[in-house]
């Protein structure tokens, strides 16, 4: 399996084919059988990408980059445009909002998490060992949790845990974590790296949160002064390639708003509809009401979205101030709900019960993994916890969502299987066939 046109590496960095393989169709089949293209028409398809897919039926329509709830309701910046103008290209070849490119964008993000395998098994040979390595790939295959973002939602969440999930990795390559030489000093490398942060910007830009950070610890990683003044010149490239791709995007927004919007600006309405004193910190209900004939879809349409967001933030922050202890209140809610599950009240109990628990008890094995993988000195341990602590920061402020957490999922799949073969090494229990599944070498 290619490793994304890197470097060759040794045969020990490079996963088994039939993980690969295994997670793509495991999907595909989902997707067939379970009539997952069918996607409700419920008002005009909303469901179907939601702001996104309406941004993308307008650009296949030929109406521009506008649009996000219904109706034409003029320019947005409301998304950014990476996954979207994905959507919009699958839109204009296959029919907009046909189940034929509902089926062909779910098989495009089954892909993207297939090829997400390989840099879950290159995360887990550099921090652990192989056997970590396969038991985590195994996991990121096969983990219902993991799967359902590809064959159930249309949206961003496989594409950007992808893309960091690359970067990670490369990182790790650079600073030569877990071998071979380290690469900090190519300049091919720090090219890619900037263009990884740029497209990861252009797609989930919560997650540029990490960029300085990965930065600096791969820089930290340079042996020599010589070395790190040339690996300082080649981060700034870094930067200068990552700004080169959200350039068009910040010029567009400039041009048409009057505006710089580095990435989305819609962070007022989001703002608003979070810290309203009605609000119970639950993420259901769109920020806009997507029905034309609501008050506030027609306020928003009448206003423009610019002023209409910058009107909702200044009712956000004078209800942060009026109400400062349900605010907090608010946060620590969406702290919990963010490790704990977000509950579904239309669900059955049961599947209910199973599925908060599960993911509690992911977040739980992940987190412990992380704090052994801190106390053991294990190579790049810091850098997850930074990603930990950094990434779902803005989520506590607006919004829970268990897709919010998918781009951790790559190296907690790591972290869980390192933890439990810690366990089974230091308490002796064992799993029947583990060591035929998860071999040592």
């Amino acid at each position: 399996m290619s490793q994304f046109s890197a470097p060759l590496h040794e045969d020990r960095f490079r996963a088994p084919r039939a993980i690969f393989w295994t997670a793509f169709l495991v999907r595909l089949a989902y997707i067939v059988l379970g009539h997952t293209y069918r996607i409700t028409p419920f008002n005009h398809h909303f469901e179907f990408g939601w702001e996104t897919g309406r941004v993308a039926a307008s650009l296949a329509g030929g109406h521009g980059y506008s649009s996000p709830f219904s109706g034409d309701t003029g320019p947005t910046a409301w998304m950014v445009p990476g996954f979207t103008l994905l959507l919009a290209g699958v839109f204009k070849v296959f029919g907009i909002y046909t189940p034929l490119s509902a089926g062909v964008i779910q098989a495009i993000d089954s892909l993207f998490q297939a090829l997400t395998v390989p840099l879950v098994f290159e995360m887990g040979v550099r921090v652990a060992d192989r056997r970590t390595a396969v038991g985590a790939a195994w996991i990121w295959a096969l983990y219902p949790g993991i799967i359902q973002y590809a064959v159930k939602w249309i949206w961003e969440t496989s594409l950007s845990t992808l893309l960091f999930a690359w970067v990670l990795v490369l990182g790790m390559r650079m600073r030569g974590t877990g071998g071979p030489t380290p690469t900090a000093h190519k300049a091919r490398d720090w090219a890619l790296f900037g263009l990884l942060w740029g497209a990861i910007a252009m797609t989930n830009p919560t997650l540029i949160l990490l960029a300085p950070i990965q930065g600096v610890w791969i820089l930290a990683g340079l042996p020599q002064r010589k070395g790190l003044i040339k690996g300082a010149a080649l981060a700034l490239m870094a930067v200068t390639l990552s700004t080169a791709v959200c350039l068009p995007w910040v010029a567009r927004n400039w041009l048409v708003f009057h505006a710089f919007i580095p990435t989305r600006g819609n962070f007022g309405a989001e703002a608003a509809k979070a810290w309203d004193p009605h609000s119970m910190g639950m993420p259901w209900g769109a920020t806009v009401p997507t029905v034309e004939l609501d008050p506030e879809h027609q306020l928003y349409a009448r206003m423009g979205e610019r002023a209409y967001v910058a009107m909702r933030g200044q009712m956000a922050w004078q209800w942060a101030r009026a109400y400062p202890a349900r605010f907090w209140k608010l946060v620590a809610l969406r702290f919990y709900m963010f490790w704990a599950s977000v509950p579904h009240t239309s669900a059955p109990s049961a599947a209910e019960a199973v599925r908060e628990w599960a993911y509690c008890l992911t977040s739980i094995a992940g987190l412990l993994g992380l704090l052994l993988a801190l106390k053991r000195r294990l190579p790049a341990a810091g850098l997850f916890a930074w990603a930990v602590v950094q990434l779902p920061i803005i989520y506590y402020f607006i919004i829970p969502g268990a897709r919010f957490r998918n781009p951790l999922e790559p190296f907690f799949a790591v972290l869980i299987v390192y933890l439990f073969q810690q366990a089974s090494g230091r308490w002796g229990f064992s799993v029947p066939g583990l060591r035929k599944v998860w071999p040592a070498r």
